[in-house]
């Protein structure tokens, strides 16, 4: 039993669930199908205006292509392991779920169609790891990989800029919610500031009813 625990099981359970979902899809009409990703939960602002708020959770675990899904479950497997043997396993879910719904409301808010992905949630990942380059500023070795990964964020957005069919909204807002909700949930192996968890909770918080009330206001 312990050894399960000591094993990043929450990563492998959220691949296994990305790759169920998209087998499903696949025999189901597509997934690059829009109706298929529709009826499946993608990222669609009438329906969640409507009330379909699951619809901002969903879209972490649906993909559009092979190619997507291939590049997202690479990333999750590698980057997922190590937040999740930082953080641990239930902080590692809280912020794998809130990056991913902030991000899909940075969507909403400020992207018209439809879309889907774990990206939201991944960038979320990354941000906690520029948390603890912030946070353990004197231990060379978290610093050294949370440089390694600010760089592999300015490329990504970077590369987002000029290509066309990417949710940068997305991504942007996964990446901020993933920084701050790192400093609510704090780490295993070492005490945070209760001040900067405040603060920190406080953004979310604000930052959620921002982009919630831009979405819901939207004329797109």
């Amino acid at each position: 039993m312990s050894n399960i625990k000591d094993k990043p099981y929450v990563t492998y359970l959220l691949l296994a669930a990305m790759v169920v979902v998209f087998g499903l899809m696949s025999v189901m009409g597509g997934t690059e199908n829009p109706v298929t990703l529709v009826e499946f939960g993608a990222k669609y602002n009438p329906l969640i205006r409507a009330g379909q708020y699951w619809r901002l959770v969903t879209p972490i675990f649906i993909h559009i292509g092979f190619t997507h899904i291939l590049m997202n479950g690479i990333t999750l497997y590698f980057i997922g392991q190590y937040v999740e043997q930082l953080f641990g396993h239930w902080r590692f879910t809280i912020i794998f779920f809130v990056s991913g719904i902030v991000g899909n409301l940075g969507s909403f808010a400020f992207n018209s169609g439809l879309s889907a992905g774990a990206s939201t949630a991944i960038f979320g990942l990354f941000g906690a790891f520029l948390m603890l380059g912030e946070s353990f500023s004197k231990n060379p070795a978290i610093v050294s990989m949370a440089k390694t990964f600010l760089l592999f964020i300015v490329l990504n957005i970077g590369t987002d800029i000029f290509v066309s069919g990417i949710d940068i909204a997305g991504h942007i807002g996964g990446l901020v919610g993933g920084f701050l909700i790192a400093y609510v949930t704090g780490v295993g192996f070492s005490k945070t500031s209760r001040v900067k968890r405040v603060i920190a909770a406080i953004m979310l918080v604000v930052i959620v009813f921002v982009l919630y009330t831009i979405g819901m206001q939207a004329k797109f």
